[in-house]
C-alpha cells in the first residue's frame, strides 16, 4: 500500500456504490482511511455530511483539500491524480467500452435499486411486485451488458488487465446474486468476469463483510 495518508474515504458497509471505490482504492494500492456513515442510521443527513455532499450520498473522498462524492467522478479523478495502475486502458475503444460499461451499472442499473426504492415500491404494492422490479431492472442491465463484453471479455471485462468496468461490476454482481438472488449463469461472460474478480485479493479486502462498520 502506498504511503499516502491524506486519503479519506466516507464508506457505508453495504453500499455498493462505496465498495467499487474501496475496490479501486486497493487495485491503485492506495492506503486511506476507512470512516463509516452509517446509513440506516441517517448519518448521511448530518449537517458535517452534508457539507461534503450536498445529496447525502456515499461514498465521498478526500484527498487533502479536494472532495469528490459520487463513485464515477470518484473513480476518474483517481485515475488522474494517482497513474499508477491505470483503471482505464490507453487503447481509445477499449477505453470507451470501460467508461460505458461503467455508466451502464452507475446510472442505469444501481439507481434503481437503491433501498429507498425498494421500501418505497414494496409499501405501495407489497413484496412480490418489488421482487419483480429488482429482477427486471437488473436483468435488463446484465443483459445489455453480456452482449457489450461477450466479444471483449477474457480473464477481465476488456482483457487481461482490471479496468474500471470490472471495478463497476464485480460488487454489482455480487449484489444481484446474493441480496436478491438473480441466476448469473444467465450471464456466462459477466459470471467468468466476476469469478476472476473474486479471486483478487483486493477485491476480497473490499467486500461488505471485512469494513471496520460491518454488522454481521
Amino acid at each position: 500500500m502506498s504511503s499516502s495518508s491524506k486519503l479519506v474515504l466516507y464508506s457505508y458497509w453495504q453500499s455498493s456504490c462505496a465498495w467499487r471505490v474501496r475496490f479501486a482504492l486497493n487495485i491503485k494500492g492506495l492506503a486511506y482511511e476507512y470512516r463509516s456513515v452509517h446509513l440506516r442510521k441517517g448519518e448521511q443527513f448530518s449537517p458535517e455530511f452534508k457539507k461534503l455532499n450536498p445529496l447525502c450520498f456515499v461514498p465521498v473522498l478526500v484527498d487533502g483539500d479536494i472532495v469528490v462524492s459520487d463513485s464515477f467522478a470518484i473513480l476518474l479523478y483517481l485515475n488522474e491524480k494517482y497513474p499508477q495502475i491505470a483503471l482505464l486502458p490507453s487503447d481509445p475503444q477499449l477505453r470507451a467500452l470501460n467508461l460505458q460499461v461503467s455508466n451502464i451499472v452507475s446510472s442505469s442499473m444501481q439507481p434503481l435499486i437503491m433501498q429507498s426504492i425498494l421500501k418505497y415500491i414494496e409499501e405501495k404494492f407489497g413484496p412480490a411486485e418489488r421482487q419483480l422490479w429488482v429482477q427486471h431492472n437488473i436483468e435488463r442491465g446484465f443483459q445489455a451488458l453480456e452482449k457489450l463484453l461477450k466479444d471483449f471479455a477474457s480473464t477481465y471485462a476488456t482483457g487481461e488487465e482490471v479496468y474500471m468496468a470490472d471495478v463497476f461490476l464485480a460488487p454489482q454482481i455480487s449484489v444481484a446474486e446474493m441480496r436478491f438472488n438473480i441466476d448469473m449463469s444467465k450471464f456466462p461472460t459477466l459470471n467468468r468476469i466476476y469469478k476472476s474478480c473474486k479471486d483478487l485479493p483486493e477485491f476480497q479486502a473490499s467486500v461488505p463483510e471485512r469494513q471496520p462498520d460491518a454488522e454481521l
